[in-house]
């Protein structure tokens, strides 16, 4: 088939969308598919270029405002920018559209198969809920040209149950086919290559992500303060950068663990390979989740996995068996949990044993298969 992937942003920006979509990418052109990606144009006009020998195309997608001036610039560019993404479709040809976390790149999306009958498949990563600025929230515009994709699409994904629930409770989906994240199982290898080694260091417990509320770091925090851990000796490392990181610094500092806590900031994967190898502990507490690909990193590591109750990771860890699920807004609860990680030295080994047998059923190569399914149902819909 040919592929393009639509996605809402993508290389150089990082973010698991971005991942997401460029691992889908590799795993599909191995499989022998013809593969474009085509993502949002920040402003940077990067025009077309090349990455894992896969062409992306940076495409404008403006989108109209309610405000007078913002409505009669759109009636200019929104045109101009409906052109630039027919011509993309005219080098490329796709047989299917797919678009990878709905925004304004599945508004064009929708546009363009619609005028060319090209089958089209959604697939959502959570951005209904897991958007840092509410964009479903505040603006009637894109909940109603989510509602209108989700019509049109001829197959819908979601990367959890939970993904899939929210949009049939809020946006009017019927049906849905859930296709998970995986992970690269032999990047730590090819990353670090003949490295120095990282040791498991038991009493580490750490935390990835986009520092951000609904991430729920400043619960981790109150709960690793509660626990009691940092005074025994014990270290939790926040990495990742975000809108609320100063506020993290601060907080840690009224807890009075600041000597206890480190924040090393944005990580490149190498940094994150380190970290999670490193780690005795790998902490999900996010308020909501849509997935939890840390979640798989923490397994493919070796650590024990304490994850969040509210949302994805509850949904494929088996609490007490490859894992423990704990809601993180209950900072005792949460606290308790990090204690039997670190102290019941029987139970981590147990946990993270099971968890480098499981993360053998997520790869990439896995996600591709579900997506090729998915991809034939769309095009046979359309015959």
């Amino acid at each position: 088939m040919r592929i393009s992937l639509i996605s809402s942003s993508f290389h150089p920006y990082p973010g698991g969308v971005e991942e997401h979509t460029r691992h889908v990418a590799r795993e599909l052109v191995a499989r022998g598919h013809e593969v474009v990606v085509w993502t949002v144009d920040r402003g940077e006009h990067l025009g077309v270029r090349t990455v894992d020998g896969i062409i992306v195309r940076y495409l404008p997608t403006p989108l109209p405002a309610r405000q007078a001036g913002a409505l009669a610039r759109a009636a200019l560019t929104v045109p101009s920018a409906l052109v630039k993404w027919l011509a993309a479709y005219r080098d490329d040809r796709p047989e299917i559209l797919n678009v990878q976390c709905f925004g304004p790149n599945g508004v064009y999306a929708q546009a363009v198969a619609a005028l060319t009958r090209t089958p089209l498949v959604i697939s959502a990563h959570g951005e209904t809920f897991m958007d840092d600025h509410s964009l479903f929230d505040e603006s009637a515009l894109a909940r109603t040209a989510l509602r209108r994709g989700l019509r049109r699409a001829d197959v819908v994904t979601g990367a959890s149950e939970l993904v899939l629930d929210d949009l049939r409770a809020r946006f009017g989906l019927t049906g849905g086919d859930v296709v998970a994240n995986g992970v690269d199982l032999n990047e730590p290898e090819r990353l670090r290559g003949g490295g120095d080694r990282v040791d498991k260091e038991p009493t580490t417990i750490v935390a990835v992500g986009r520092v951000e509320r609904v991430k729920g770091f400043d619960l981790l925090l109150d709960a690793f303060a509660a626990s009691g851990l940092a005074a025994e000796g014990a270290r939790l490392v926040i990495g990742g950068d975000g809108g609320a990181l100063a506020d993290l610094i601060k907080k840690a500092a009224d807890l009075g663990i600041t000597d206890t806590v480190e924040f090393p900031g944005r990580l490149d994967r190498r940094g994150v390979i380190d970290l999670m190898t490193r780690a005795g502990v790998v902490v999900v507490p996010s308020r909501r989740e849509a997935f939890g690909i840390v979640a798989l990193e923490a397994w493919r590591a070796g650590a024990v996995l304490v994850a969040t109750s509210l949302g994805g990771p509850a949904t494929f860890v088996r609490d007490g068996v490859d894992g423990l699920i704990v809601d993180p807004t209950d900072s005792t609860a949460l606290g308790s949990a990090l204690r039997r990680a670190v102290d019941d030295g029987e139970l981590a080994a147990r946990l993270s044993q099971a968890g480098r047998d499981r993360v053998t059923e997520f790869t990439w190569d896995r996600v591709a298969a579900d997506y090729e399914k998915v991809f034939a149902r769309a095009r046979a819909r359309r015959r």
